[in-house]
This record gives structure tokens, C-alpha cells and sequence, in this order.
């Protein structure tokens, strides 16, 4: 039964959820910075590509830190995408933290707390330290089990050896049981860190390369290895700030980890923290990589929130910070004074911002096609340029909810590619913003709690409303 239930295992792993911006890929730029027009899931917003391309190099160089970036646009016009390409870009290593500036008054710690474990989750620290390992290509594994279940620990021998040099080990328990977990067997190339006992197995000796006819494609083969069969290796660890922070957290401790329950961190420990990393910097022994936190609808913060952030990005280890909002000239919240995108003037002084524009029609013509692709989805041509207009006249948003919807529809009518009579039937069962707000001003009157007044100006009102 467990064998069942892990294949069951590994076979849900492989579902990926198609998201909003599961095509993205990158941000489509080549070696120069330059924005390809079609790449890497990424379409049009050319210049806006290119200037996040140049943040991203920034980053990458790891020189400079505590800048700040704007996107703003309309909505619909690819900030969240462009955000999503720069994650993507940066890499693995490179901590990307993403936040919703609603989120921090749904947390249940004051909204400061909440930003300051944002940006320490944007700040990694490479600490490199050295151990010794045991490094060689098995020979034999002898295993001694006792002859009455219960009596006595298994024991063994393992015998490793490197082109050098050949040497018999004695086994333990633990160390019997963690060679049957990773299914170590003779001919594998294994290494054995001698602090915490942990086998890895690296590969297969070319030697016994030819034992089997047949070998899967993850087999790996690797060279037997030379020299001692004890080696010192220098050993890199990539962690943020934050979880050293929740790990030194005696409240909390590592297993916060996994709960994602930290509660608020004292300033006693990250005090404590940043000067131990001082020191670790200063002997060489880790490096800081300032990362990138996202804010997205940074309009939804307050003024308290915005003091906390200039602050904060004036200090050593403060990330690049790149936050987004599709608001005009609007109130802050938490004042009574209106500002552009909602920002206090003296922190979007501090903003270097990345404008993006509206989509041409090509343009929402080549991301329909792009999402058709990602959601799998047939359509005919004719299809496509009813939707590309539905997607000019309307939103793009609301014209790539309807490739699935049409897609369902053909089902429905047992077709295998989406036609125009699918795209028309879903256009006619789901409204747009425009045809549901004019619905609601001419039926105003018999919803609870309408506002609006009755008389002439009510279309023109409601034109503005959607405009």
C-alpha cells in the first residue's frame, strides 16, 4: 500500500495550476537590455521592460541597495507581470519577497512588524562554511542482521574506496538505516558529511556503467574520485535574514519555519543577528544579497507605513523595494491631503518610476494567443480577432476570462476548436463592467441602498463611473 500512495505522491507534484501569469517566463530582454517584442510570455510595455531589465541588473551586481521603484499604470497594463518577470529573471538564489499592501491590516501584528519581516525576508545572506566529508565509490555493504528480531542493533561494514586509496567502515544503526533510505548500492559514488552523518548520493561510477542493459534517464554517471577518501570542502548555505531571525526567536523557534505563525520578532534579537552577520562579514565567512521586496496596491498603505519606509531604506541592508499601484491623484490614507498614486511626495521623491501604457490591439492580440497556449485552448481564427475586440472595446482581463469559459462552451457542443458562436454565447452569459453598470442605472431603482439620483445626467454618470 505505501508504494501505491508514493507514486499517488509523486504524480500530484506534477500539477501545475494555470495562474494569471503562469506563462511568464521572464521579461523578455536580450543581451543588450533590449525588450524582444514577443518573449518569455512578456508583450509590448517595451520601455517599461527595458528599465525593470536595468533593476534587475542592479540587483544582480549586488552593489548597490535601498533604492526604490514605481510601477504605475492603469489597471490591466502588465505591472503585476512585469513584477512576476523580474522575479524570474533575478534567480534562485536572489530572495524575492512579494506582499499586498492590504495584507499587513490583516495580520495579527502591528503593520511596522509586518513590513520589517517583509524586508528581512528580501535580504539573503550567503554563509559559507567548511567540513569535512568522506567522499568514494562503494565497494561493499555488509550488513550483519541479529538472529532473534530485537535483540541487538544491526551492524556492518562499508567498504569505500577513491583511485588512490580503499578503506572498510564500521556501521551503525543510523548509518545502516540512512544507506537503505537513499538506496545506496554497490558502485554508487556517495559522500558522507562527517558532522551530521548525512549520506548524498552524487552518481553511478562509470565503471559499472555497462552492469545493466537498460539504465533510466535519471541515472547520473560520475568519475570514481581521487586523492583521500576524507576531504574538507567549502560548503555554501543561501538562508534570509528573517528565518535566522524566526530559527533565533526563542518564542517561536524553527518551527515557525513551517506554521508561518512567527508572531512579532524583539529587537533585541535582530540586533543581535545583524551584528553576528557583521562579524561573519568582516572574517569573510558570509556575504549579504540584497534581494527585491514587492508591494503591490502600495496605495493601500498608510502614513505611518510610508514613514516606516523611508526609514527603513535608508538603512545598510535594505533591499530594493519595487511597488505598484493603478491609482491617480488620490487621498493618503490615514490624512486628509491628496497626493499623486496616494504616495507622500517626499517618499515618491524617493521612487524612480517606471510608467507603463495601455495595449495596442497586436498587443492583446499576440497575449490571447500566448494564454490559449498556456490554457491548452483551440481557437479558430475567426475567434481570435472577435475576442482581440471584445478585449479592446472591454479589458484584456475580462477577454482572457472568457478563452476558458468558450472553451467549456465547445465542449458543450462536442466542437474541438473554439468558434465565434462560443465566444459570442459566453460574451452574452457574462457581463463586462460597462454592460453591468449600465444594467445597475437602469434597473437602480429597484435594488436596496441605491445612491443614485433619477433623471437625464444618470447615463452620463454612469459612463464616468466606468471611464
Amino acid at each position: 500500500m505505501s508504494e501505491i500512495k508514493l507514486s499517488e505522491m509523486r504524480d500530484l507534484t506534477r500539477i501545475e495550476r494555470i495562474g494569471a501569469h503562469s506563462h511568464i517566463r521572464g521579461l523578455g530582454l536580450d543581451s543588450a537590455l533590449e525588450a524582444r517584442s514577443s518573449s518569455e510570455g512578456m508583450v509590448g510595455q517595451t520601455s517599461a521592460r527595458k528599465a525593470a531589465g536595468v533593476i534587475v541588473k542592479m540587483v544582480q551586481d549586488g552593489k548597490i541597495a535601498g533604492r526604490a521603484v514605481l510601477l504605475a499604470g492603469q489597471p490591466g497594463t502588465g505591472k503585476t507581470a512585469i513584477a512576476m518577470g523580474m522575479a524570474k529573471s533575478i534567480g534562485q538564489e536572489t530572495p524575492f519577497a512579494m506582499l499586498a499592501g492590504s495584507e499587513l491590516f490583516s495580520l495579527e501584528m502591528s503593520k511596522t512588524e509586518a513590513l520589517m519581516q517583509a524586508f528581512r525576508k528580501a535580504i539573503g545572506v550567503r554563509i559559507k562554511e567548511e567540513t569535512e566529508v568522506i567522499e568514494g565509490e562503494v565497494v561493499e555493504i555488509q550488513i550483519d542482521r541479529p538472529a532473534v528480531a530485537g535483540a541487538a542493533s544491526k551492524t556492518g561494514k562499508l567498504t569505500l574506496k577513491t583511485t588512490d586509496m580503499e578503506t572498510v567502515y564500521d556501521l551503525g544503526g543510523k548509518m545502516i538505516e540512512a544507506l537503505g533510505k537513499e538506496k545506496v548500492q554497490s558502485g554508487d559514488v556517495i559522500g558522507i558529511d562527517k558532522a551530521s552523518g548525512k549520506i548524498t548520493k552524487l552518481g553511478r561510477s562509470f565503471s559499472r556503467s555497462r552492469d545493466y542493459d537498460a539504465m533510466g534517464p535519471q541515472t547520473k554517471f560520475v568519475q570514481c574520485p581521487d586523492g583521500e577518501l576524507q576531504k574538507r570542502k567549502e560548503v555554501v548555505h543561501c538562508v534570509t535574514l528573517h528565518e535566522i531571525d524566526v530559527i533565533n526567536s526563542r518564542t517561536q523557534g524553527f518551527l515557525a519555519l513551517f506554521t508561518g505563525d512567527t508572531g512579532e520578532i524583539r529587537a533585541e534579537v535582530r540586533e543581535q543577528i545583524d551584528t553576528k552577520v557583521a562579524e561573519w562579514r568582516e572574517e569573510g565567512k558570509a556575504e549579504i544579497i540584497p534581494g527585491v521586496l514587492f508591494i503591490d496596491e502600495v496605495h493601500m498603505l498608510d502614513i505611518e507605513c510610508f514613514s516606516f519606509l523611508n526609514r527603513a531604506l535608508e538603512n545598510d541592508m535594505a533591499p530594493i523595494l519595487v511597488v505598484a499601484t493603478n491609482r491617480g491623484i488620490t487621498s493618503i490614507r490615514g490624512t486628509n491631503y491628496r497626493s499623486p498614486h496616494g504616495i507622500p511626495i517626499d517618499f515618491l521623491d524617493r521612487l524612480l518610476i517606471i510608467s507603463t501604457q495601455p495595449y495596442t490591439g497586436d498587443d492583446i492580440r499576440k497575449i490571447l494567443d500566448i494564454r490559449c497556449q498556456e490554457e491548452d485552448v483551440e481557437m479558430s481564427e475567426d475567434a481570435k480577432v472577435l475576442l482581440t475586440k471584445i478585449g479592446e472595446d472591454t479589458s484584456l482581463r475580462y477577454a482572457i476570462n472568457l478563452i476558458t469559459s468558450a472553451s467549456l462552451s465547445c465542449l458543450k457542443r462536442k466542437g474541438k476548436i473554439v468558434e465565434m458562436e462560443d465566444i459570442s454565447r459566453v460574451y452574452e452569459l457574462f457581463y463586462d463592467v460597462k454592460r453591468s453598470t449600465q444594467y445597475l442605472m437602469e434597473y437602480q431603482s429597484q435594488y436596496m441602498f441605491s445612491e443614485m439620483g433619477t433623471g437625464e445626467g444618470n447615463e452620463d454618470e454612469a459612463n464616468a463611473m466606468v471611464s
